[in-house]
């Protein structure tokens, strides 16, 4: 039996594979890190909104493409390999999936279908429920919040943003909103945005089937899990591929570097760990939708051990480089820093092993 990516998944992430390699070279991902170009960044994402990643999860009925989490993840995988600075787990994936599993049916009709048009854009902050801070938390009442919520996920150029209570509860709240402050965040990965904010009194619509049920934030947290591993495996890839190369035409001693036993056993430990990751990063995304009872398991599995993975692959991948690894000329350091953020938004690997741990009885 065969077990992977079908046709279809295959073509998909290769159209945005290219079309990143097309329009995101190395010399625009500097320009937008470097904060010069937004329109940039604006036109990358509208030619990525052109293939329909909007609307990849969203129900036909609303406007969508009607796929599933594996086909997402594909996606995913293709984003990370082009470390693509645009919104997707987050505004995307997260977003339709609280509003499909934790909307009423007339927030679905108005919510979905607007994100399917590309009307509205989404950012996602859940760190309250994943992992509390004692300096921040929100507090609802009579459909007002009040508080701080940090680690939002692709806020740039938001409309609204869903945001959670530390039981589980999810809501969301208009950017343009008066009781709404934007604070951005410094982070290392400088191809997409972080965001805290800080809300007075701003009015909320309350997902209802939220409040009764930690079903629909489970699902949305496993899926951006998910989402992170994939394109943890995709930039770590490329992180391999640009190894190889590069000791193929190193010289030292006379000899290129990829005939010297060390760096040929760096090379090949960095292909045998990522190798199965392909297959737990597939199966976590095939039980999302087809097997529920391991589903969330899963999940916790691909993101932690993909995690672990990925860093041991970015710092091999840039001694492998030597000195030249550590320069922005070869711009290594790029893929390095998503591979390290991915490796934190929704739950350190340790946090997540603990999760895993809990699930299974332990």
């Amino acid at each position: 039996m065969y077990f992977g990516l079908s046709e279809e998944q295959v073509f998909f992430q290769d159209n945005v594979k290219k079309f990143l390699e097309d329009q995101a070279s190395l010399d625009v991902i500097r320009k937008i890190a470097s904060g010069d170009s937004d329109e940039l960044q604006k036109e990358i994402h509208q030619g990525l909104i052109n293939l329909g990643l909007n609307a990849l999860l969203i129900p036909e009925e609303y406007g969508g493409l009607g796929l599933d989490l594996l086909f997402a993840a594909a996606v995913s995988e293709g984003l990370g390999s082009g470390i693509a600075p645009i919104s997707y787990i987050g505004s995307y994936i997260m977003a339709p999936i609280a509003i499909m599993h934790g909307g009423s049916n007339e927030q679905k009709e108005n919510y979905l279908n607007k994100i399917s048009s590309n009307k509205i854009k989404f950012g996602v902050g859940l760190s309250e429920y994943i992992a509390a801070r004692d300096d921040s938390g929100l507090e609802v009442s009579k459909n007002k919040v009040n508080g701080k919520a940090l680690f939002v996920i692709d806020g740039e150029n938001a409309t609204h943003f869903i945001l959670s209570t530390k039981s589980g509860g999810m809501f969301i709240v208009e950017s343009n909103d008066p009781g709404i402050e934007l604070i951005k965040l410094t982070s290392i990965d400088k191809t997409r945005s972080y965001y805290e904010i800080i809300l007075q009194d701003a009015k909320i619509d309350l997902l209802e089937k939220t409040t009764s049920s930690h079903e629909a934030i489970n699902k949305t947290v496993d899926a951006g899990r998910i989402m992170l591993a994939a394109d943890t495996v995709g930039a770590s890839q490329v992180m391999i591929n640009k190894s190889v190369e590069y000791a193929k035409e190193r010289k030292q001693f006379g000899r290129v570097i990829g005939s010297f036993q060390a760096v040929k056993h760096m090379c090949a430990e960095m292909a045998a760990e990522l190798e199965p990751c392909y297959s737990i990063v597939w199966h976590a995304a095939h039980c999302f939708d087809s097997t529920t009872e391991e589903a969330r398991l899963m999940a916790c599995q691909s993101k932690s051990h993909v995690s672990e993975v990925g860093k041991m692959v970015s710092k091999k991948a840039t001694e492998v480089h030597g000195g030249m690894g550590f320069t922005d000329l070869l711009g290594l350091h790029y893929w390095f820093k998503r591979i390290g953020m991915n490796r934190q938004l929704l739950g350190s690997p340790e946090l997540v092993r603990d999760e895993a741990g809990k699930i299974q009885g332990f």
